[in-house]
């Protein structure tokens, strides 16, 4: 199967913080940026919400013109320590997913999950399950778009705005990209785009359909970099895995809230599998095994333990997880989410599997 790449991009996103912190602005045309002084300031639109653009307001636009256009809109002036706090916990969120992780500014990521999810009814999955992560623990939207190459991701996470999913699939992208203006791909925009249109260029089939040494005479270099992209052949990759990262982790929020043995037991069975994928591949060992429990009504709490000595050992852990969820057995609440942390990390080309004896010491 092809590679898997998720774009994770919030939307409208310092809107989407003073929309979060103030409740009556929801439905309302809110801008974020410079005071418009009455249509006489200077300076730009940050961000607006989807209700301010609905007048034709965008990023990057003069305030005075935002404001000729949308007088009785919102404006806000920009609140940077709030949005750095909210996207540094939505990153590591998103970071929780996959090894294989890119920040790209405040408010968008990539993740590469292809070691995660074998079919695209998998990836939905995870991608609704990440959007309810961040609305649940920050409460923002999240748009995600998935495909096999990054730029690909990309466009697609634009298809999903506001607030949805969409899958670019080798067998169908050049068809559903074909009637879509070529503004949607990365790098070109509203003035760029003019020089395309005067070439008689402006749906993005129109460059799937001619020949790439003809890209290349029209609009040189550039030209031959935006075939590639529609066309599928973009091998860049998503940040490896950080050989200065404390830990690798994962969890997941169940469906709905159980107090079903099996189930619980069969999704740390699923999380500890897909943290060994990592681990072995990357030749990582850990000390520290921590089980982490989230209760309906969101209290949370987390069990560790931590061992003499270095371990590769998944069986060893799932023990260990199960010694450590027995402290909450005298609970009576169901439970919302799973996870499991794996730290004190070191990096062995030569790793030891635990044998019976340190088993037993442990």
């Amino acid at each position: 199967m092809n590679r898997i790449i998720l774009h994770c991009d919030l939307d409208c996103f310092y809107a989407s913080i003073e929309i979060r912190d103030n409740p009556e602005l929801l439905g309302k045309p809110v801008i974020i940026g410079a005071d418009p002084k009455e249509g006489k300031g200077r300076g730009v639109v940050l961000t607006c919400s989807y209700e301010a653009r609905e007048f034709g307001l965008h990023s990057g636009m003069p305030i005075s013109q935002a404001y000729q256009r949308c007088p009785h809109g919102i404006y806000l002036r920009p609140h940077f320590e709030k949005y750095s706090k909210a996207s540094k916990r939505v990153m590591q969120i998103i970071k929780k997913y996959s090894d294989k992780f890119q920040q790209v500014g405040i408010d968008e990521s990539y993740i590469d999950v292809s070691n995660i999810c074998f079919n695209y009814d998998e990836v939905t999955q995870l991608a609704e399950q990440i959007r309810r992560d961040i609305q649940d623990n920050v409460g923002v939207n999240l748009s995600v778009g998935c495909s096999f190459t990054k730029s690909l991701a990309k466009i697609s996470s634009g298809i999903a705005k506001p607030n949805g999913i969409s899958i670019l699939k080798p067998e169908n992208f050049k068809e559903k990209l074909k009637n879509l203006d070529i503004t949607r791909i990365p790098g070109i925009g509203k003035k760029s785009k003019i020089h395309y249109y005067k070439k008689g260029i402006k749906k993005i089939g129109d460059i799937i359909a001619i020949p790439p040494h003809k890209m290349f005479e029209k609009f040189g270099k550039y030209g031959k970099w935006v075939w590639n992209i529609v066309n599928g052949f973009d091998n860049r990759k998503v940040k490896e895995f950080s050989k200065g990262r404390k830990s690798v982790s994962t969890e997941r929020t169940f469906f709905t809230d159980t107090n079903n043995f099996n189930v619980i037991f069969s999704r740390i069975e699923d999380l500890n599998e897909r943290l060994h994928d990592l681990v072995i591949r990357k030749h990582i060992t850990y000390k520290t095994i921590t089980l982490k429990i989230r209760f309906e009504g969101f209290e949370t709490f987390t069990r560790s333990k931590t061992l003499p000595f270095p371990i590769q050992d998944k069986k060893k852990v799932i023990d260990i997880a199960l010694k450590l969820y027995d402290e909450f057995s005298n609970k009576r609440k169901k439970i919302r989410l799973v996870g499991i942390k794996l730290s004190n990390l070191e990096k062995n080309l030569k790793v030891k599997q635990t044998n019976l004896i340190s088993y037993i010491k442990a």
